[in-house]
């Protein structure tokens, strides 16, 4: 069970399987000094008596506990049959206070006889262990495990080889090993804890360090890339022409960053981070000029057909009259216009080609491709990203590009081996979109605003959680919403959008909302990446509890894309937990993505943030989070980068350590790190 539920195959590996909470057993409380029924108290007493309440599956069973001076009830409601209690013996209780009917109870309380605990338990903090379902169901709970492990303790004391070297340890004042697991287990005192749990953080957090910047070393002095440093007629032509709007000075320092990258001889793989409406299409295609004036082919791949279909026409207008060859390839590409296209491109007669998965297909061949774009990058696969570097003899370069701001940890880690670009500077001339927080009572008034803001022209996005009504749930679902804005707008013609509906289906109403046919977009999530339409002024985002800090700021970030001042309402229930009303204080506070993402990243830690499972490191975090731990995170960065800066290679025989050890790590983990 043990394998199946925690992949544990040696005595090692359940070492490693660590406490998720500690709780101080060294106090022992008299029952007239409980006072709090968030901590946990043991009680040195006797059972002066017992009954049996009720009967079938209410039944209960209720004791007397007394140390002497006072008495407290101690209750359980399961296992009954299994409890062996004695009068005239000393026991100890241990469990967490509840206050009922005026007086204190321990409900299901953890009872030991005195005589039969070790002394040597009770002098630190208890550990307690994550059981799954089934583990509990065999009886390996939490109780169990510290039995399993504390049996592994007299070995461990003997000593265990240690994972970082000794140079290492003592530059950063760490633990040993052996010293770091026994307290991470069984802490003598809080501040054994803090030193154990630093060491094991500070080494996980090392080795994906050093794998990341070993790959990032290696490529540097392995992979040549295109070299691109002419500026030519395309870009001059295009830059002081037909430049839509001024380059905003954030822009401009990105287009120089990757320039420099163009021109080193080295292959580009770059993270292009900018806030919804900072302006990212813009750099990208004046990376694509770069790329034709020096004889390459670019290709631009979306994860939607209509936001490949919103770059080609956004793309088109701005390139028009420029002479520059510009195509689309998506999955409604028809096979009558896919075989010109194919020749066109393999004769070198496409200088752009924009498109969908469909570029990744083995028949799409490029006559040089010099340069590849990926926009929200974190909605492909990382197989169907790799395709696309296999489309010229050498890789091409690399632009990752994503309007979900990524805080500094996640940048270190999950796309620790790209260079990161930042566009922290919105055009000038927008407003900042207004957020308002409301409950579903002030829907009338919230329906009066939505009427002026359409008799005044502007278009309004409604966006639900669910597509079809569903009883276990009480959240507004999008037909029955779809329903409601006929109804209350009745001179007004509302769109529906999802993500069940097919492509041209799907793609023909947001059309028509983009061309102002219709007032009112009632959709699903679909439109959180793709669509710009400046005349939306309004986004109401149903149930807004239901989604994450990351994903309410894109929805967001759909509207205030116009002159106008435009507006975000989020509507919820009446009564919030504590974490979703912090969300929604944020969400009023501040337009900052890179907050909003940090936030995020504290409140619901990395593994739930779109795009950054743990797939994306090189090795799991057992102990370490990326939520909390950024400083640890600086400083093992640092220490890896020094080792590497005096031994690229790790082929120094005092880094043999290291070596062995990342043998050891990528043998229980999928290597990422070689693709960005």
């Amino acid at each position: 069970m043990l394998k199946k539920e925690l992949k544990v195959q040696t005595a090692l590996d359940l070492l490693y399987v660590f406490p998720y909470k500690y709780i101080d057993r060294s106090r022992f409380y008299r029952i007239r000094e409980i006072e709090d029924t968030e901590t946990y108290v043991q009680i040195i007493g006797e059972l002066r008596d017992w009954h049996i309440i009720g009967a079938g599956r209410g039944q209960r069973l209720s004791a007397e506990f007394t140390d002497g001076d006072d008495s407290i009830e101690l209750v359980w409601f399961k296992g009954i049959q299994y409890l062996k209690l004695q009068r005239g013996v000393k026991y100890i209780a241990f469990g967490k206070p509840s206050y009922y009917n005026h007086q204190y109870n321990i409900v299901h309380p953890e009872l030991e006889l005195l005589s039969k605990v070790n002394p040597e338990t009770r002098k630190g903090l208890e550990p307690h262990y994550n059981t799954s379902g089934e583990m509990k169901a065999g009886w390996l709970n939490s109780k169990a495990m510290r039995k399993i492990i504390a049996a592994l303790m007299p070995d461990l004391k003997q000593g265990i080889p240690d994972t970082l070297p000794l140079a290492l340890r003592e530059q950063y004042h760490l633990t040993d090993l052996t010293n770091s697991l026994l307290n991470i287990h069984f802490p003598k005192d809080q501040a054994a804890l803090r030193k154990a749990r630093e060491r094991l953080k500070f080494e996980e957090l090392f080795y994906i360090q050093l794998q990341i910047l070993r790959q990032v070393k290696r490529r540097e002095q392995q992979a040549g890339g295109f070299l691109m440093p002419r500026v030519g007629t395309a870009f001059n032509d295009f830059y002081f022409h037909h430049l839509p709007f001024p380059l905003t000075n954030a822009q401009k320092r990105v287009v120089k960053e990757i320039q420099a990258d163009l021109k080193s001889g080295r292959q580009m793989n770059r993270l292009l981070q900018g806030d919804v409406g900072s302006g990212k299409t813009l750099v990208a295609l004046l990376v694509a000029l770069l790329a034709k004036d020096n004889g390459f082919q670019t290709c631009i791949m979306a994860p939607t057909e209509i936001l490949a279909n919103q770059h080609m026409e956004t793309i088109s207008h701005m390139l028009e009259g420029t002479g520059v060859r510009i195509a689309l390839l998506t999955g409604s590409t028809t096979k009558k216009q896919r075989e010109p296209l194919h020749e066109a491109l393999m004769a070198g007669q496409i200088d752009i080609l924009i498109g969908t998965h469909a570029l990744i297909e083995d028949t799409v061949q490029f006559g040089n491709l010099g340069l590849v774009i990926v926009d929200e990058q974190h909605r492909f696969g990382v197989a169907q990203r790799a395709k696309l570097w296999t489309k010229n003899i050498n890789p091409p370069h690399v632009l990752v590009m994503t309007a979900t701001p990524i805080p500094r940890t996640l940048a270190m880690t999950v796309y620790g081996d790209l260079s990161v670009s930042v566009i922290d500077e919105l055009p000038p001339g927008r407003k900042p979109i207004q957020t308002l927080h409301y409950t579903q009572l002030r829907r009338d008034s919230i329906n009066r605003f939505l009427r002026e803001q359409i008799q005044q022209g502007r278009q309004i996005y409604v966006v639900y959680p669910l597509i079809e009504e569903n009883k276990k749930s009480d959240l507004v679902d999008l037909e029955n919403g779809y329903r409601y804005m006929q109804e209350h707008f009745p001179d007004c013609r509302v769109s529906m959008v999802h993500g069940k509906m097919k492509a041209k289906e799907k793609d023909e109403h947001m059309q028509r909302f983009a061309r102002g046919e219709t007032q009112i977009l009632v959709a699903t999530t679909v439109i959180e990446v793709g669509v710009n339409v400046p005349n939306a002024s309004v986004m109401v985002v149903e149930n807004a509890e239901r989604f994450g800090l990351s994903q309410l700021h894109q929805l967001r970030g759909r509207v205030g894309r116009g002159a106008e001042q435009s507006y975000c309402i989020l509507l919820t229930r009446t009564e919030l937990s504590k974490d979703t009303r912090k969300r929604m204080d944020i969400m009023v506070a501040t337009n900052d993505g890179f907050r909003i993402a940090e936030a995020d990243l504290q409140l619901r830690g990395p593994g739930d943030l779109e795009g950054t499972q743990q797939s994306g490191l090189p090795f799991e975090l057992k102990i370490a989070s990326l939520s909390t731990d950024g400083q640890l995170l600086e400083l093992a960065r640092h220490a890896a980068s020094d080792i590497l800066d005096e031994d690229p290679e790790l082929q120094m025989s005092k880094n043999s350590l290291l070596v062995n050890q990342l043998h050891r790590l990528k043998q229980h983990a999928v290597d990422w790190s070689t693709i960005s």
